[in-house]
């Protein structure tokens, strides 16, 4: 399928739902004992838009990010959407750019790239927690 032909937001939607089938199944796997509820608190700390935003930030500025998938990424971010009372309007459409990315490297069938993008940036959200 060509990414190009598909519009930003709904590589977004396919990225969102890729991203959180990923971070799901890290939490079960570090944390298999866990009731739903506890899981899904646990899942939100990476989902939520001002998290999946700095993952994106810090994707970047350390080279994860090329400057042709950084075009995708503004690409979503520039879209318009509405957006959810409890998201800054900055953290929310970095976080469309990111989901639409991942939305981009999945139908392109860049599942390693895809893969890495998603753990590191995982790793990066942990990190800002921690600080």
């Amino acid at each position: 399928m060509e990414t190009n032909q598909l519009g930003s937001l709904t590589l977004a939607f396919m990225g969102d739902a890729i991203y959180e089938i990923k971070v799901r199944e890290m939490v079960i796997k570090r944390n298999p004992a866990l009731k739903v509820n506890e899981l899904h608190k646990e899942t939100i700390k990476y989902v939520k838009a001002s998290a999946q935003a700095k993952a994106v930030l810090g994707l970047f500025e350390e080279g994860y990010i090329r400057e042709d998938d950084w075009n995708i990424v503004k690409r979503g971010r520039n879209q318009v959407s509405s957006i959810p009372k409890n998201a800054k309007v900055s953290d929310y459409r970095y976080a469309t750019g990111f989901e639409a990315l991942i939305g981009h490297l999945y139908f392109n069938e860049e599942h390693e790239k895809m893969d890495t993008l998603i753990s590191r940036g995982m790793r990066i959200i942990e990190e800002a927690v921690r600080n």
